[in-house]
């Protein structure tokens, strides 16, 4: 019992890269942020071989390419710069909290995603390796408990997808000198995000890291 709370806690502490609330559907009113001369091009999504979380529903390669290209293009799409960029995403792992879990887990939907840019003038890769984001769900009234317990696959699938999306265009504000501004401070950093995405591809080692073994 003492070992399952520990998963518990540290999955619990990992959720500080949850964002407070999750990002709303895209409008005409939803803000720009400064990214220079950038213009959405390939948008590339791939969940081939996907990991499957514990206590996850199962969604289809073709559900989670569909829903995140679909959040992906909402949001990046609006930018109208001189220079085209494009965007590959390789979905690691996935969850997508189901009904049925002891509330000592409080279960949130979670993507590990591996993230590549490429600058279209300069037929240049612009990442030196995949940058690793680990994205959550919000913290809400609906996931307290578990969102497998208030949402549906569906909803989660395009909840989950749209805070991706809106954490790409952070870690893009992030790396503004690509689009000749100037970088925003990070919000997290590659250890958090790697951390974060051990505890949902290799939960028993996350918890031995933690415990320091």
């Amino acid at each position: 019992m003492f070992h399952t709370a520990r998963r518990a806690f540290l999955g619990l502490t990992l959720l500080a890269l949850t964002a407070c609330a999750d990002a709303k559907a895209v409008t005409d009113e939803t803000p720009l942020v400064n990214l220079g001369d950038f213009s959405f091009g390939h948008n590339v999504v791939v969940a081939k071989d996907a990991q499957k979380a514990a206590f996850s529903r199962t969604a289809t390669e073709e559900e989670i390419e569909t829903a995140l290209k679909s959040a992906m293009q909402a949001r990046l799409g609006r930018y109208d710069g001189d220079k085209l960029y494009h965007i590959g995403i390789k979905v690691d792992a996935y969850g997508l909290a189901a009904p049925g879990i002891p509330v000592l887990f409080t279960p949130k939907s979670v993507f590990v995603l591996s993230v590549n840019v490429w600058d279209d003038s300069q037929a240049k890769k612009l990442t030196d390796k995949p940058k690793l984001l680990t994205v959550f769900e919000g913290a809400s009234g609906a996931t307290l408990v578990g969102s497998g317990l208030t949402r549906t696959k569906e909803e989660q699938l395009e909840i989950l997808s749209r805070n991706a999306a809106m954490k790409v265009e952070r870690w893009l504000q992030e790396n503004g000198q690509w689009f000749g501004v100037d970088p925003v401070e990070a919000e997290s950093s590659d250890a958090d995000e790697a951390r974060a995405a051990l505890e949902v591809l290799a939960p028993e080692a996350a918890s031995e890291v933690a415990n320091g073994n």
